[in-house]
């Protein structure tokens, strides 16, 4: 099913639900929100739980496959069996299952950030609130604005915070030797270099769109509030201006545009593209080391700043086994997983954990665990971070970039 088509059916689907929903912020607890942790870890015991995550990553799948999984399966005697899936695939099951009165969900536990989050809280598709009854829950600081609000929402304990991270552009220091850090410059280069910048059509490109909406608008915060139609419409004139006028010197000319990260960082691996982007600070760590991409990359920062957010985790309000979720979530979040997650060679993405809370023991591992070699790290981006925009604008985006952009 289409994109478009998913967010159709979403309209129309949002709208039932306000008919015969009081939209009630706490979901019907199952028993469990009143239970002790014992209880629950003895409800969870000997159990399959669902998770449906997006698997494009083969670091992120090793780390899942061959470490969470057995883990799991040790520690908690729980089989944790993996579906493929990210937004609009998850939105688009659960919307089919609650329009078909499915009480018993085939997934349990998701992963998600502030646009899917966004849209199954309007269709009551989340369970919750269930964060704070996690005993790792204690290491989070969740006064941390990066972590209580997912695309200017707050979260409410509603989703765990399992990543944290920030969006950075990626060139080859061999062919680009002053990288554009701002529109004005990035017009300049590709003029310049025909064929070797490009914007992906999927989170990666519309997180990138959201940076520039953000410069357009003239400062970092440009986009904080709630969504605003008019700006929207005035800054987004302008951006589609801008491509348009210059995606005859994009990567085919602008007539096509990859639609997935993976075919990004191929394209800069075989070098047809000097300049790229991506989370995790680049997210070109793993990538360098692996012989992917060469070891003149470099990740650098954009002038007006890029997104930094926080991926989550969340239970369906329809999920099976719901104590199952709560415990595979809660070792996601134990000090071992994420310094397993967090570590250079691992999966290399940032902890959510704050440092001073750890016992000593892993409060020692984190401040010893060793750095990157070629990717930033998020602590050299701080005064570069932008908070998520209220998730409307990712959703305009999306739809608007096909219609003003690839279509025209």
């Amino acid at each position: 099913m289409k994109l478009k088509q998913i967010r159709q059916l979403f309209l129309v689907f949002v709208f039932s639900m306000l008919l015969f929903s009081c939209g009630s912020e706490t979901k019907k607890n199952d028993n469990l929100q009143n239970a002790s942790w014992e209880e629950i870890e003895e409800k969870a015991d000997a159990t399959t739980v669902n998770f449906m995550m997006w698997q494009g990553s083969p670091v992120i799948n090793n780390y899942i496959n061959n470490y969470v999984i057995p883990a799991v399966k040790e520690k908690h005697n729980i089989n944790l069996e993996i579906s493929g899936g990210q937004g609009p695939e998850i939105v688009q099951l659960v919307m089919g299952e609650k329009e078909a009165g499915v009480t018993k969900s085939q997934v349990d536990m998701v992963w998600i950030n502030g646009e899917t989050f966004f849209q199954l809280r309007k269709i009551e598709g989340l369970w919750g609130p269930f964060v704070e009854k996690l005993p790792n829950a204690e290491y989070i600081d969740f006064s941390d604005p990066y972590i209580n609000t997912d695309f200017q929402q707050p979260v409410n304990f509603m989703e765990a915070p399992w990543s944290i991270g920030q969006f950075a552009m990626i060139c080859d220091s061999a062919k680009v030797s002053n990288p554009p850090s701002n529109l004005k410059e990035l017009e300049a280069y590709i003029k310049e270099n025909p064929g070797t910048f490009t914007i992906s059509n999927d989170f990666t490109g519309m997180t990138l769109l959201k940076s520039f909406l953000a410069e357009i608008g003239g400062s970092s915060n440009s986009l904080d509030g709630d969504f605003d139609e008019e700006k929207y419409r005035k800054l987004s004139r302008e951006l589609w201006n801008y491509i348009n006028r210059n995606k005859q010197y994009f990567w085919k000319e602008g007539e096509t545009f990859p639609k997935e990260q993976s075919k990004m960082s191929q394209l800069f691996a075989n070098g047809e593209l000097a300049i790229t982007c991506g989370f995790s600070e680049g997210g070109i760590e793993e990538k360098v080391k692996n012989g992917l991409y060469p070891k003149t990359t470099i990740a650098y920062a954009w002038e007006n700043g890029t997104i930094k957010n926080t991926n989550y985790l969340g239970i369906l309000d329809n999920a099976t086994n719901k104590a199952g979720a709560m415990q595979v979530i809660n070792f996601l979040l134990s000090p071992e997983a994420q310094y397993r997650k967090a570590n250079a060679d691992g999966m290399d993405a940032n902890t959510v954990l704050e440092i001073d809370r750890l016992p000593e023991e892993w409060k020692q591992k984190f401040e010893n665990a060793p750095g990157r070699d070629y990717g930033l790290e998020m602590a050299e981006l701080e005064n570069f971070a932008i908070q998520e925009p209220a998730p409307e604008y990712m959703i305009r985006l999306y739809e608007d970039f096909r219609t003003e952009v690839i279509e025209q």
